[in-house]
């Protein structure tokens, strides 16, 4: 399912990944390198899945274990209100 951030979220790439600001609470996060893959692989339509398969290609990890990192950031993502 794609991922969609909330309206009271803004984000701005850096050269270190992304910064996700909540405007509604003032709170900031910061997202590294391979977060900013797993969210930008979503954020343009991709699944879950496409998201896993995008860091076993940039960062040639098992692709087990990139589909739990997926599973896990989005689900901190979601639960944080962050996203949709």
């Amino acid at each position: 399912m794609p991922l969609r951030f909330g309206a009271d979220v803004s984000t701005a790439e850096t050269d270190y990944g992304t910064v996700l600001l909540d405007e509604q609470v003032g709170a900031y996060w910061e997202l590294n390198p391979t977060a900013t893959l797993v969210v930008r692989t979503l954020i343009d339509g991709g699944e879950e899945s496409d998201a896993a398969a995008a860091l076993v290609r940039e960062f040639d990890i098992d692709e087990a274990q990139a589909l739990r990192d997926v599973e896990v950031l989005v689900g901190q993502l979601r639960s944080s209100g962050l996203a949709s």
